[in-house]
């Protein structure tokens, strides 16, 4: 059995853990809110966008954007966005569980990672990775996913990928964080019976195309970007939440260990006094 010496010691230690977990939770929780308002907005420009350009795309009568055309798949991107850090629960496992299952379907899989924690698990297994991404901040910038799209579309055109998906973090609430896979290109034209009324393109469709297109590519990526900050921020809340509870429930376990261990000690101190005036006496 320990002695109260060091059950002392092991309560002062996780007392001062459960300080850093509780203010990495606040920490996270102000980072969320933020983050979680920047999601919201994006989300329907994201939507609107991607329509327009789909509906474009359906409406022209000759395919001539590169980003467009159809080609046989000799190789296949995957961008996949990850934390820099740890300590945010399952949220970097599931988005390399989820890369991993979908890298296996095939047999030239090529990566792009933001993110240290992506990086450095595929790097260590070989994985080749033709481009990567760290210490973007803990607030998004448009500027960082204009550069980060602009390298996805360059390895695009170059023919380096003849298909490129984002693997990310879908932002449900603080509690749930859903892994997604989402072809960014080339894109498709929606099924018939979801394009809606017909559109009057002016100059042209293929104009609307040839100006929207990098700009569609460039807001997607974005939009992954915020969402996998903002999951990422979720699950460093509830994390740290938990890891806060636990040490509480350690605390209570090893104070009561320490006054069973010290009634025990004051038991004996009173058994030995009692015995020796019992012996004083006879």
């Amino acid at each position: 059995m320990p002695s109260m010496r060091d059950l002392r010691r092991r309560i002062k230690s996780i007392k001062n853990t459960q300080q850093i977990t509780k203010a990495m939770k606040m920490v996270a929780a102000a980072k969320l809110r933020r983050a979680q308002e920047m999601v919201v907005a994006s989300r329907p420009y994201a939507k609107r966008i991607k329509d327009v350009l789909a509906r474009a795309a359906a409406a022209t009568t000759e395919t001539t954007h590169p980003l467009l055309i159809k080609r046989e798949v000799k190789a296949t991107g995957y961008v996949l966005i990850t934390a820099d850090r740890g300590l945010c629960g399952g949220f970097n496992a599931n988005l390399i569980r989820k890369a991993t299952v979908e890298l296996k379907e095939f047999a030239n899989p090529k990566l792009i990672t933001v993110g240290r924690k992506g990086r450095d698990f595929f790097k260590k297994r070989g994985f080749e990775i033709v481009g990567e991404f760290t210490n973007l901040g803990e607030s998004i910038s448009f500027d960082a996913a204009r550069v980060i799209a602009g390298f996805i579309m360059e390895k695009y055109l170059d023919g380096t990928f003849d298909e490129v998906y984002l693997v990310f973090s879908e932002f449900v609430n603080p509690l749930v964080q859903r892994p997604q896979t989402v072809k960014l290109l080339p894109l498709e034209a929606p099924a018939e019976e979801t394009r809606g009324g017909e559109y009057i393109f002016e100059p042209s469709a293929d104009a609307v195309l040839n100006t929207l297109l990098p700009k569609y590519v460039e807001v997607q990526v974005y939009r992954a970007l915020l969402e996998s900050k903002a999951s990422e921020h979720g699950a460093r809340m509830t994390a740290m939440d938990t890891a806060t509870e636990n040490a509480t429930e350690m605390i209570a376990k090893l104070t009561l260990q320490l006054n069973r261990a010290r009634q025990a000690a004051i038991t004996k101190e009173i058994a030995e006094i009692v015995g020796g005036a019992a012996a004083l006496e006879a």
